[in-house]
C-alpha cells in the first residue's frame, strides 16, 4: 500500500477525535461512568458519540448515520448507564429497563463484553447476553430464576423470550437497535415490529447505522417519536496521486482508511492474492470471499502453498458451529499477524484490534456491505488499507462507488508473479478433500454471481468459466446447468491430460477408507439390481395426410400463381431497364431452346409474351403489390430513351 505521510497521520487521528471530552459533557456523566471511561483510554469524544450522548441524556430519540469504526457502540452504551443511573429507585430482578439489540451473536457478545465495565457501575441492576446457538429452555430457567433489568442480544432469541411472561416490559427506558439496516436486510422485520408492539411508547430510542436505507428510515417513522437525525460524515481525499493537489469531499469511510482497487484477469487473481499476503506477511488482514464453501476452500488451498507455509490462516463463516465461530474469532483476534478467510458474516460491527488490511478478493452481492468489510480497519483513531479485487469487466464498480461517496485508487496488477495454479492443481491430484472443495466452491460462487444486487455491473453470463476454473485451480469443469445451457466461455481452461478423476484419493485415511467401502456397496447393489435397459418407445405410425378441402387447394394454387406471376413480371421490369436481353428474357421465361438460340417463330412469340407480362403487371397491381410501378418504370425507359 501507499506509504502514508506524518500529515496524513495526523490528519487522520484529528478527524476520529474531537475536542469534546466525556467530563465536560452536557448533559455531565457522573463521575463512576467518566472514571470507566478512562480507565479503558478514551478521555475525548468521537464526532458521533459527542453528537448523540447528550440528546440521548436530554430525553430525546435519535437515529444516527455515522461511519464504520467511529465509535458508535460507546456513543449508546454511555447514555443508556447514565439514564438506568438516574432512576430514584432499584429496579424488580424481573423488570427491563433497557434492551440492545444487533443482528448477529458476535456483534451482540461484542457489545456486551465491551459494556460490562460500564454495567459494573450500576447497583443492583444484572444484565443478561441473549443470542442463538443456546439451548433456549436452560436460558428460559435461567431467565425466570435470576431475571435481569438489561438485554442484549439478537431479534430472534429476544422474540422467544418475549414470548413468555417471565420478564416486565412496561417500564422501559431506553432501546436500541445497532446496524439497523443490518437488521431489516437479514428478515427480521417481523420480529423487530413484534418486539416494538411488547414496549411502551414514552421511552428513549436510538437507532444506529452505517447507512441509511428505506427501510430504515421507515423503521424510524415507526418507532422513534421526533427523532433528531444525527449524520457524520468525514472528508474523503481525493483519488489524486499528487498529495499536494487532494480534494476533501465527503466521505461515508473512516478518514484513516486508504481504499485502492485492482483489475486483473480471472486465472491470474488467486496468483495476485498469494503475491499480496506474502508482500504483507507481517500484518493482520482479514480476506473476504463470496461463500461458505468458498472460505471452506481457500482455508485449506493457501497454507499449501510454498511461499505461505507457516503463516496462520483461519477460517471464519456463517456455517460454522457457535463453539468453533468464537474459537476462530478469539484466535485470530489473540494474533500481531495473520490471515481470517472469512464471509461478510465478519463484515459488520466485530472490533478487531488491530487489523491491518482488508482484502476484499470477491467484491460483496450487496454494495452496502462493501463500506463495512473495509471497516473492520482504521478503527477509532487507527490507519489502515483496504483492497478490492476486481475484473476487467467489473471496473464500472469503482465509479458506481464513487457515485455513494466511496472514492478509490487504483493499484497496478503485477505482472512477475508467480504462477500458483500448478501447485494448487498438485494439491488437488494429491487429495480428494482439495479437489472436492474446489469444485464446491466454485460452482457455490457462480450461483452467489448470478444474485448480485448490481447485476449491470457483475453480469454472470459475462463469466469467462474457462479462467474462473483456472483461477480456483481445477482438473475439471464441473457439469452444472448455468454451464450447460448457456453459452458462457470455456477460453483459457487448460485440462490436466491423463487423469481420471475418480481414481483420486482422500490423504485421510478413515475417510479414504470409508470411500471404497462405498463404491464397494454401490458396485454390489448394481450387480444385483442391474438397471434394465430402457426401452425404445416403438415408432408412432405416420398419421394419413387428412385430404385438403377444396377452399385450401384453391388457397395453396393461387399462391403459386401469384410466386410465378411476380417471378415473371421482374423479369419483365429487367427486359425493360436494359438489365436483360430478350434472348436471356426468353431463356429465363422457359420459352427459348434448350441450347440458347430462338426459333423462327421469336418475334411473334415475343409480342405475346410481352403481352402476358402487361396483364401480369395489371394482376399484381391490382393486388396491391406494384403500387405505383408502372409509371416508375414509364419513367426509367423514357430516361434512357433521351440518354440513347
Amino acid at each position: 500500500m501507499a506509504a502514508s505521510t506524518a500529515a496524513a497521520a495526523a490528519a487522520a487521528r484529528k478527524g476520529a477525535l474531537t475536542d469534546q471530552r466525556f467530563s465536560e459533557l452536557s448533559p455531565a456523566l457522573s463521575p463512576e461512568v467518566v472514571e470507566a471511561l478512562d480507565r479503558g483510554g478514551f478521555q475525548r469524544c468521537t464526532p458521533v458519540q459527542a453528537a448523540a450522548i447528550p440528546h440521548l441524556l436530554s430525553h430525546k430519540d435519535v437515529s444516527v448515520d455515522a461511519a464504520t469504526g467511529s465509535g458508535k457502540t460507546l456513543a449508546f452504551i454511555v447514555p443508556v448507564v447514565e439514564i438506568l443511573r438516574r432512576r430514584s429507585s432499584r429496579p424488580k430482578s424481573h423488570e427491563v429497563l433497557a434492551l440492545i439489540i444487533s443482528p448477529t451473536r458476535e456483534l451482540s457478545s461484542q457489545i456486551f463484553n465491551v459494556a460490562q465495565p460500564f454495567f459494573a457501575t450500576l447497583n443492583g441492576v444484572s444484565s443478561m447476553l441473549l443470542v442463538g446457538g443456546l439451548d433456549i429452555k436452560a436460558e428460559l430457567k435461567k431467565v425466570e430464576e435470576e431475571g435481569a433489568n438489561i438485554l442484549v442480544g439478537t431479534p430472534g432469541k429476544l422474540c422467544d423470550i418475549m414470548h413468555t411472561d417471565a420478564l416486565e416490559y412496561k417500564n422501559l427506558e431506553i432501546l436500541i437497535l445497532d446496524e439497523a439496516d443490518r437488521l431489516l436486510d437479514m428478515g427480521f422485520q417481523k420480529h423487530i415490529n413484534f418486539i416494538l408492539s411488547m414496549l411502551p411508547k414514552l421511552r428513549r430510542t436510538g437507532l444506529f447505522s452505517a447507512t441509511q436505507t428505506k427501510a430504515v428510515a421507515d423503521l424510524s417513522k415507526a418507532g422513534l417519536r421526533n427523532p433528531i437525525r444525527v449524520e457524520v460524515k468525514t472528508e474523503a481525499k481525493s483519488t489524486s496521486k499528487d498529495a499536494g493537489q487532494q480534494e476533501l469531499g465527503p466521505s461515508k469511510t473512516p478518514l484513516g482508511l486508504r481504499l485502492e482497487y485492482m483489475i486483473c484477469e480471472a486465472s491470474k487473481k488467486s496468483s495476485q492474492l498469494v503475491d499480496f499476503l506474502v508482500q504483507n506477511s507481517g500484518k493482520k488482514i482479514m480476506v473476504y470471499f463470496a461463500t461458505c464453501a468458498c472460505v471452506d476452500y481457500w482455508a485449506v488451498v493457501l497454507p499449501l502453498i510454498n511461499s505461505l507455509k507457516g503463516s496462520p490462516i483461519i477460517a471464519y463463516h456463517g456455517k460454522m458451529k457457535q463453539g468453533l465461530r468464537e474459537k476462530a474469532l478469539a484466535s485470530f483476534s489473540a494474533l500481531s499477524s495473520g490471515v481470517l478467510v472469512c464471509t461478510d458474516v465478519a463484515a459488520r460491527g466485530l472490533d478487531i484490534p488491530s487489523v491491518n488490511l482488508i482484502v476484499q478478493y470477491d467484491p460483496p452481492q450487496d454494495p452496502n456491505v462493501f463500506i463495512h468489510r473495509a471497516g473492520r480497519t482504521a478503527r477509532y483513531d487507527q490507519e489502515g488499507d483496504a483492497i478490492v479485487f476486481l475484473l476487467p469487466k467489473e471496473d464500472t464498480f469503482v465509479e458506481f462507488l464513487k457515485l455513494r461517496g466511496v472514492p478509490l485508487t487504483e493499484r497496478e496488477c503485477p505482472a512477475n508473479t508467480d504462477d500458483v495454479i500448478p501447485q494448487i492443481r498438485s494439491a488437488a491430484l494429491e487429495d480428494r478433500n482439495v479437489m472436492e472443495k474446489g469444485l464446491r466452491a466454485f460452482v457455490s460462487f457462480v450461483r452467489a454471481y448470478k444474485e448480485h444486487h448490481c447485476s449491470y455491473i457483475f453480469r454472470w453470463k459475462d463469466l469467462e468459466i474457462g479462467k474462473l476454473a483456472m483461477e480456483y485451480g481445477l482438473l475439471q469443469i464441473p457439469s452444472m446447468p448455468e454451464v450447460k445451457h448457456h453459452s458462457l466461455s470455456l477460453e483459457g481452461f487448460i485440462p490436466v491430460d491423463d487423469v481420471d478423476i475418480t481414481q483420486i484419493k482422500y490423504k485421510d485415511k478413515a475417510r479414504e477408507k470409508q470411500r471404497k467401502k462405498a463404491l464397494k456397496r454401490k458396485a454390489e447393489e448394481e450387480a444385483q439390481n442391474p438397471k434394465p435397459e430402457r426401452k425404445r418407445a416403438p415408432e408412432k405410425p405416420e398419421k394419413p395426410k387428412r385430404k385438403k378441402t377444396g377452399k385450401q387447394r384453391q388457397s395453396i394454387q393461387t399462391k403459386e400463381d401469384l410466386d410465378e406471376l411476380a417471378h415473371e413480371y421482374q423479369l419483365l421490369k429487367k427486359l425493360k431497364r436494359g438489365d436483360i436481353d430478350e434472348e436471356e428474357y426468353e431463356k429465363l421465361t422457359g420459352f427459348g431452346d434448350s441450347d440458347g438460340d430462338a426459333s423462327d417463330g421469336d418475334a411473334s412469340n415475343l409480342d405475346e409474351r410481352k403481352e402476358k407480362g402487361n396483364k401480369t403487371q395489371k394482376k399484381l397491381k391490382q393486388r396491391g403489390k406494384c403500387k405505383g410501378g408502372s409509371k416508375k418504370y414509364e419513367g426509367r425507359s423514357k430516361m434512357r430513351s433521351k440518354r440513347r
